[in-house]
């Protein structure tokens, strides 16, 4: 890999990853109910979940989706139902300080597994892995998913970062009942290209 494509892929790996989209809007929610030390497991099972995701889309896992197309079908569904159930779960989180909560942080387990139906993380995984591993050779296809581990977790906890610094201002239960139904709306709009693709 030529140090020119490897400057492009930190670029792709970083705008990919700090942008809008499933999972950075349910760490800023995450972060505003839970606070940042609630929601690392969160964030490590994203960043390690989603660098492993690219090591199994690198090494063949798409030839298999191409071999059998119905399995596209069935992802797109099983991945949004399970952003609805995930908005409806975040439109009803609780709050985190000093009053009862009925809600959980999502577990390393979770999110890791979560990246499976993420629309977005695929997007981003078959874009990685066949713009910038041409010759798709074990080698580049590891490059690839340790760029991504590297600059996936910052960007993240930045989202996490930013929901906890919102948490002083949703003290008011109104307050966070109103960001945590428009953090659900904007989980819900992030399947729009999902469902109506180009």
């Amino acid at each position: 890999m030529t140090y020119d494509i490897l400057l492009a892929l930190f670029a792709f790996a970083f705008v990919s990853s700090i942008t809008p989209g499933p999972n950075n809007l349910m760490l800023m929610a995450s972060g505003a109910n839970f606070g940042f030390r609630k929601s690392i497991p969160h964030m490590l099972g994203i960043g390690l979940g989603f660098t492993f995701m690219v090591l199994l889309v690198g090494t063949g896992l798409v030839q298999l989706f191409d071999r059998y197309p119905i399995s596209y079908t069935v992802l797109k569904f099983a991945s949004v139902a399970y952003l609805l159930f995930l908005a409806w779960k975040i439109a009803h989180a609780a709050p985190a300080k000093g009053q009862n909560t009925t809600g959980t942080p999502m577990t390393f387990l979770q999110a890791a597994a979560f990246q499976w139906v993420n629309p977005k993380a695929w997007a981003m995984a078959l874009t990685a892995t066949t713009a910038y591993t041409p010759d798709q050779t074990l080698q580049a296809i590891i490059v690839v998913a340790l760029v991504f581990g590297a600059v996936n977790l910052p960007s993240v906890s930045t989202w996490t970062v930013l929901g906890q610094q919102m948490a002083r201002i949703l003290t008011n239960p109104r307050r966070l009942m109103v960001f945590n139904w428009t953090m659900a709306a904007l989980l819900v709009g992030s399947l729009y290209p999902v469902l109506y693709p180009n």
